[in-house]
């Protein structure tokens, strides 16, 4: 067998790099000037409140996997299904909440225990809940989502923020509307059928 002899600088260059000490190159905060044509003072504020709205996104989001998992009950196979259809569309509402504060010029939030340190919905037990416990608790999660959606709506088409607007308005509030119905109609107070002997 032979064997070849390489020098240092050669396999320097198939080593790879880890551990390479790093810095940030646009901390949480700080905006990057884009050419956008909207002023700095517009593009902070939107990404300061895109952000509030981008962790209460994620944790409804996280709350509607949670109850997917966790569900029990006659319904459990119909609710597996909605809570599982609607965690996607709030991953959707995730990633362009997230790429309009990046559009801004911002940092959007990424990581988990920072969405928990950020979000205004109340954390649910780690246990498992009733299945209208778990409806409840959607119901109100969306409703904080939807209200900071419209008050934010309103403050970018009052600053000029005319695709921030439209983002809000056309994908989060509209489908985050549409859930809410979804949701409310299996807590209406029809009884369970149940078969007779």
């Amino acid at each position: 067998m032979t064997t070849n002899t390489l020098d240092g600088s050669d396999v320097a260059h198939a080593t790879p790099f880890v551990h390479e000490p790093s810095t940030e190159i646009q901390p949480y905060g700080h905006l990057v000037r884009l050419p956008i044509g909207l002023s700095d003072a517009v593009c902070r504020e939107g990404v300061e409140q895109l952000n509030q709205l981008l962790a209460d996104t994620v944790t409804l989001r996280d709350l509607y996997k949670k109850h997917h998992w966790q569900l029990l009950g006659p319904t459990f196979y119909q609710l597996h299904l909605l809570f599982d259809k609607h965690s996607g569309e709030q991953s959707a509402f995730v990633d362009a909440i997230a790429e309009r504060i990046q559009t801004l010029g911002g940092v959007s939030l990424a990581m988990g225990g920072d969405i928990a340190e950020m979000t205004l919905i109340p954390r649910p037990p780690r246990g498992r809940e009733d299945v209208r416990v778990q409806i409840e608790r959607l119901l109100h999660a969306h409703e904080i989502v939807l209200k900071e959606a419209r008050t934010m709506a309103r403050l970018a088409a009052e600053r000029g923020d005319d695709g921030t607007n439209d983002m809000i308005v056309s994908d989060v509030i509209r489908r985050n509307e549409l859930q809410v119905w979804f949701l409310a109609e299996h807590l209406v107070g029809t009884p369970v059928v149940r078969a007779e002997p």
